[in-house]
């Protein structure tokens, strides 16, 4: 069903006496709906897992570089055995 035949068919039922909806539309509606969830469900536990995954890796990144220690010095130690 295109655009226009559509919005057609939902003016002639908001413009009946008693609004009444399909059955049909009530399908289409819950089929739809479903689809919509099912997405939704899995963008969110796709971000998760790249969250998840984000911080793992900063984690690993942080145990093997260690940018908490200071750096060793670049310079030399004083002599004291002259």
């Amino acid at each position: 069903m295109n655009q226009p035949r559509r919005e057609d068919a939902v003016r002639r039922i908001l413009q009946a006496p008693t609004p009444s909806v399909p059955p049909e539309l009530y399908a289409d509606v819950m089929r739809r709906g479903g689809r919509m969830l099912r997405r939704r469900r899995a963008v969110h536990r796709a971000l998760w897992l790249l969250l998840c995954a984000a911080v793992v890796a900063f984690a690993l990144w942080a145990l093997t570089v260690q940018p908490w220690v200071v750096p060793p010095s670049e310079t030399t130690p004083p002599l004291t055995d002259w």
